[in-house]
């Protein structure tokens, strides 16, 4: 009986250290030298203070900066600890609900703007955290950023075109902002 055990029990161990401690160290070490930026959570600093990540979405509510996408993290928004949906489906009165109040409040801050609102201005992403806006969404406030800083507007276009990231090998996903790298430009502070 024991020999039946003990050749189970050495594999067990064997893989045990191989899947469970070898391979993942290897990776590790391996990302943190070829991907140091990115296994540090790919932080930003400015004028030698971390300010944030350009993975995780950040609320901004001033006049004078582009807003991310509405976060439907819990206790608070943009919740990194939190991160998750609402779940809430495209029939859910809630969801319209909210949804039309952000529209509204959209169309009430910035009142001459009569484009149509991008749709992640006003619904929250999966994870509740994206950093990133479409760029019609940045194009949307471009008018009522340059109005609150007082910049020519075609300045601020030509800085969301600048920030502008383009599809994965040119076809999957779309093009976009990174909201707190656009912030971080107007405010004089991109590292």
């Amino acid at each position: 009986m024991t020999s039946l055990f003990r050749p189970t029990f050495v594999l067990f161990g064997a893989l045990t250290l191989l899947c469970g401690v070898l391979y993942p160290a290897a990776v590790t070490g391996v990302g943190r030298v070829a991907f140091a930026h990115q296994a540090g959570g790919s932080l930003i600093e400015a004028n030698g203070k971390t300010v944030g990540s350009t993975l995780i979405g950040q609320p901004f509510s001033s006049p004078g900066h582009f807003w991310g996408r509405p976060s439907a993290t819990a206790p608070m928004a943009d919740n990194a600890a939190g991160s998750g949906g609402s779940n809430q489906g495209p029939t859910n009165p809630e969801l319209l609900d909210a949804v039309k109040a952000r529209v509204d409040a959209l169309k009430a801050l910035d009142p001459g703007n009569d484009a149509p609102i991008p749709v992640d201005l006003v619904t929250a992403s999966a994870s509740g955290l994206d950093p990133e806006i479409s760029v019609a969404a940045a194009e949307y406030q471009a008018a009522r950023v340059a109005a609150a800083r007082k910049l020519p507007v075609a300045q601020v276009r030509a800085l969301i075109e600048r920030y502008r990231r383009d599809p994965a090998l040119g076809f999957l996903g779309e093009a976009r902002v990174n909201v707190l790298a656009l912030n971080l430009a107007l405010d004089g502070k991109a590292p």
